[in-house]
This record gives C-alpha cells, sequence and structure tokens, in this order.
C-alpha cells in the first residue's frame, strides 16, 4: 500500500489539529487537538473519528497548546494504547493545559447543571481530570534537535519552531522520503524565545498558514502599552488583557516588566497574574533554561513585578477592590477561564479597557468582541458590553505571511506535495497564492476528513 496522510483537523480551520500519517503496518498520528471556537467545530469533539483509536501506533506532538493536545484524553478513552512522543517541555506544558482544560469543563458541567442552563440533561465534561491521568502516564519525552527511532523503519527528529517553550516542528523519514509537519512557527524577533530553525529538505511538506494573509503591525508593542494603561488609569478603570497561559503570559509579563524598569508603568499600579496554568508554565521557564533567551536572574526579576493570585477567593477580593490595575487572566480567547469572572463585573463598565493579545477564532467570545459585539454570552447569561475593546498587534507568537515564507525559503527544491492547514480559508488562499508567485510551488488545502496517497 502507499503511504496515506488523514487531515482529521485543522484543516479550513485554526484548531484542532490532528494528522494520521498511515505507513504499511503502522499509523501515526501527529499532534492530537481539541476543536475551539464555534459550535459546528466544538461538536467534532464528541464525535468518533473516521479511524479506530486502537490503530493508531503513536502520537507524536509538535507543540503543547489545547488545540494541539486537547484531545488526547477523549483518544485515550476511545481505545489509544500507544506512547506519546514530544519534547520534555512540551508533555510538561500538555500536562498543565491538559488538567486545567479538565478542571474547567468539569466546573462547567457542574455549573450549568446546577444553575440550568444546558439544554443536556445532564450536561457531561468531555473529559475529567482521572482521564488526564490515563493519559499522562503515556508521555515519552524526546530530545530535541537528533533523529530518533522510535520503531524500526522510522526517523524522527524535533526541531525548535519558536512559537512557545519547547515548541517544535516534526520532520519524519520513511524510506527515501522526507515529511516535514509545521506545528505552529513562531516569529524571529520574540523578545523570549529562540528563532525558529529552517527544515532544509521536505519531500511532503504540512504548512500552518494561520496569519497567510497578513503581515504583524509595525507598532510598538511597549508603546501601545504605556498609552492604553495610561488612558485606562486616568479614567479610573481596570485593564483586563485575556491571555493565553502559555508564552504570552510570559511575554505580556516581560513587556510590563520593561516598561516599570523604564519608569513607564505608573508607580504603584498592580499587575496581577490570574491564570493558575499561566503561573504553572512560568515555573517551566526555570526548569528549560535551554528553550529560551532569558537568564535565570532576568526571569526572577520579571515575575517579581507581578502579583500571581493564589485562590479563587483571591480573584474576588481584586473583583471588589476599586483601584486601577491591570489583569492578566486566562483565556485568550475568551473560551473560558478566569476571564469570566471579571469580565461579569467589568464589561459593562465604560472605563474598563478590555485588551485582546493575539489571534481570536471564528465563533470565540475574544473574536465577537473584536467584531463590535454589544453584549456577550457566558454562565448562560448576556452580559452588555461597554468597555473599550482593543487589539494589541504585533504579540502574536505566530509567523506571519513574510515569516512564513522566511521560514520555507531554506527548502532545497520544491516539495513533492504541499499542504495548507491550520489557517482560515482565506489566510490559506493568500498563502497558496504567494508560495506560488515567490517559489513557483503548488499547494492544496485540504478538506476536513480528506485523505491523500503520498
Amino acid at each position: 500500500m502507499k503511504p496515506k496522510l488523514h487531515f482529521l483537523g485543522a484543516a479550513g480551520c485554526v484548531t484542532g489539529s490532528k494528522f494520521l500519517l498511515e505507513l504499511p503496518g503502522k499509523k501515526i498520528l501527529i499532534d492530537c487537538g481539541m476543536f475551539q471556537g464555534v459550535k459546528k467545530l466544538r461538536e467534532l469533539n464528541w464525535q468518533q473519528l473516521p479511524v479506530h483509536a486502537s490503530d493508531i501506533d503513536m502520537i507524536l506532538l509538535t507543540h503543547g497548546h489545547l488545540d494541539h493536545t486537547g484531545f488526547l484524553p477523549r483518544l485515550v478513552n476511545m481505545g489509544f494504547n500507544g506512547q506519546i512522543l514530544a519534547t520534555a517541555p512540551t508533555l510538561d506544558i500538555a500536562e498543565i493545559i491538559l488538567r486545567d482544560s479538565a478542571k474547567i469543563q468539569e466546573e462547567d458541567a457542574e455549573r450549568a447543571n446546577r444553575e440550568g442552563y444546558s439544554k443536556h440533561k445532564p450536561a457531561l465534561p468531555l473529559y475529567r481530570t482521572e482521564d488526564v491521568e490515563n493519559t499522562v502516564s503515556r508521555f515519552d519525552p524526546q530530545p530535541g534537535g537528533i533523529w530518533i527511532e522510535p520503531v524500526d523503519g522510522l526517523n524522527v527528529r524535533f526541531q525548535c519552531a519558536g512559537h512557545i517553550l519547547g515548541a517544535t516542528f516534526i520532520e519524519i523519514e520513511t524510506g527515501s522520503k522526507r515529511l516535514v509537519f509545521s506545528g505552529d512557527i513562531g516569529r524571529n524577533s520574540d523578545p523570549l524565545l529562540p528563532e525558529p530553525i529552517k527544515p532544509e529538505k521536505a519531500d511532503i511538506l504540512l504548512l500552518e498558514s494561520t496569519y497567510g494573509n497578513r503581515l504583524h503591525a509595525d507598532r510598538d508593542i511597549q508603546v501601545q502599552l504605556t498609552d492604553l494603561i495610561n488612558e485606562t488609569v486616568l479614567k479610573g478603570g481596570t485593564l483586563i488583557i485575556p491571555s493565553f497561559a502559555v508564552e504570552r503570559a510570559q511575554l505580556l509579563m516581560y513587556h510590563l516588566w520593561q516598561l516599570h524598569l523604564s519608569n513607564k508603568l505608573p508607580a504603584g499600579l498592580p499587575v496581577i497574574l490570574d491564570t493558575p496554568m499561566g503561573a504553572g508554565v512560568s515555573d517551566l521557564f526555570h526548569t528549560y533554561p535551554e528553550w529560551h533567551r532569558l537568564s535565570a536572574s532576568e526571569f526572577r526579576q520579571m515575575t517579581h513585578r507581578i502579583r500571581e493570585v493564589k485562590s479563587f477567593r483571591e480573584t474576588w477580593e481584586i473583583i471588589d477592590d476599586p483601584q486601577p490595575k491591570i489583569i492578566i487572566a486566562g483565556s485568550g480567547m475568551i473560551t473560558g477561564g478566569r476571564v469570566l469572572s471579571y469580565l461579569k463585573i467589568y464589561l459593562g463598565r465604560p472605563e474598563t479597557t478590555v485588551l485582546l493579545a493575539g489571534f481570536q477564532a471564528e465563533g470565540t467570545r475574544g473574536r465577537s468582541l473584536l467584531e463590535g459585539a454589544s453584549e456577550l454570552k457566558f454562565f448562560g447569561k448576556y452580559y452588555p458590553v461597554k468597555a473599550r475593546i482593543e487589539l494589541l498587534g504585533g504579540l502574536s507568537g505566530h509567523a506571519d505571511q513574510n515569516g512564513l515564507l522566511d521560514w520555507v525559503s531554506g527548502i532545497e527544491k520544491a516539495p513533492e506535495q504541499l499542504f495548507l492547514v491550520h489557517g482560515e480559508p482565506d489566510a490559506s488562499d493568500a498563502l497558496r497564492v504567494k508560495l506560488k508567485d515567490r517559489f513557483g510551488w503548488n499547494a492544496r488545502i485540504p478538506e476536513l476528513y480528506e485523505i491523500f496517497e503520498l
């Protein structure tokens, strides 16, 4: 049989990354992400896959984000019993994220059942904390930058991709062919993370296209932050930054620390990190110094200026405090997490500023705010939007169109097959045109559950 590639996620959308590589005698899943965003996508998490989970021999993870790892406990429940390979920081981040995801799902289901706003009787979590325990027991950490042979006749290499701590693109050699799965490619100018390594060869290439139709803003992030902070404080308001707990929270902390060092942060203004997951990820920066740019001393200084919330009771004490403050809280697209507790109180106040700090997928509350929603639904109720809504350009952990074109520029010859994934249709198509114009490469944009022979 010829090798086949099954697109089980991140096809036509920026979520749910899952790519099944079917080889003679073995099936390997690259990434195992949860679908997020619009209801039509979220419902896919509850459906059976078009392949049997028990037939999958191994999972390789590019990085720890939920849209690349969040389906793992569900897949284990469905019968997967193999090993899960990735770099050590990726697996540590995945464990933090999965535990948090299970806890949020359990709490949401409990609240929905208690308050009766779910149509499901009873409302159930997609998976529970005990399912996460069964998943992390299969984690098998691997080194970055060297070839390994997890099974006979198959060579794999995890190469630094920037994006978040421990993130990689994955190279797979089978026979004479090299397959490259980009995962999410980071930016060359990230102040925390190393530059992504560029692939030199790719007979088959799966390339993310999140920002395939966009260029990051040139505006200085610290100037924009300074202006928004001062304008919000002048009104006596609170600046709320919904944030992805992994890398984005740490990057925001870095920029606020730089403002503190240059005396541009108002004296005594509280800066609060309210995401237990984000605090856990920050600890990993100490554990894996080889995966980021900061020294141990610099990281200690940065975190010293930030107040980390330890309990939900402390969250409500902060909410009740009327003084101006900066709050960084999960989650980045406002799909759940502690930020909802703040927005419940502050979203209806005109002196509040909500600063979105990254990509907002279709169907998320963050996208609704960006598009001018007058009200936001969560906890089974609608809350009016009177706060100022802003987007912090240039903070994304994804390479933009130019960055993606630069990343593939070192590939020796045109890939035999090139697939654009992890992008909304307009973004993928714009990148397809650019790849044709710049390199003469022909790219395909697969649809969900499409299968290609390699």
